[in-house]
């Protein structure tokens, strides 16, 4: 099970910069750290800290209005380059629930799927326009539910998603549980059936 998603509301961080790749947002040489949580502090590491540990004082995450931002809107083809799942981990590790984009990197957007990170893909344009919200700290609110994003003050911007994908998220389903609950039925009817044509493959299973 994952985290589910219904809505998410706060400030938005705004990172407009096009092909932001997985390893700018997680780069490769923490790939060693094998663990799913705890990844927050490496997200976006090299742009967040001079090579002294410093913090970069311009950089968005690093700014009082942004550090605790659920919510991103980047720039064209957002997670491009590896698979690394852990571009997504880290993200969520800083409390990233939403990325807000005019395309993703395909991989980084199943991942995020995956791992109950709402990934919306809107037209140029309207990704422009809250990217400048986000500059000026409106407060954003991702509705899932709704399928609207919208900005204080403004008329709510409707996104899609797929259905499937729309229902794990909101019940914090997992691969397993998606298939589970999709085919859960035809599941139960197989091990049944196989149990009655191959009954000493479950008693030798018992017996051990």
């Amino acid at each position: 099970m994952i985290q589910p998603f219904v809505r998410v509301a706060g400030a938005a961080a705004a990172l407009p910069e096009e092909n932001v790749d997985t390893d700018i947002i997680y780069p490769a040489r923490f790939l060693l750290i094998t663990a799913r949580l705890g990844l927050g502090p490496y997200a976006f590491h090299d742009r967040r800290f001079h090579a002294d540990g410093s913090e970069v004082a311009d950089f968005v995450f690093n700014q009082p209005a942004w550090r605790e931002a659920p919510i991103l809107v980047a720039g064209a083809n957002f997670g491009s380059g590896s698979s690394r799942e852990q571009a997504v981990w880290a993200l969520l590790g800083r409390g990233i629930r939403c990325v807000i984009a005019p395309s993703f990197g395909e991989i980084f957007q199943a991942n995020c799927h995956r791992n109950g990170v709402l990934p919306i893909t809107l037209p140029p344009e309207q990704v422009a326009a809250l990217s400048a919200d986000a500059v000026e700290a409106r407060a954003f609110e991702v509705d899932l539910e709704a399928q609207a994003v919208t900005v204080a003050g403004k008329a709510p911007l409707p996104f899609t998603i797929d259905p499937e994908r729309r229902r794990a998220l909101l019940n914090g389903w997992d691969e397993t549980a998606t298939l589970l609950n999709a085919h859960g039925a035809d599941i139960e009817t197989f091990e049944g059936r196989h149990r009655r044509l191959q009954p000493w493959l479950f008693d030798a299973e018992t017996d051990a």
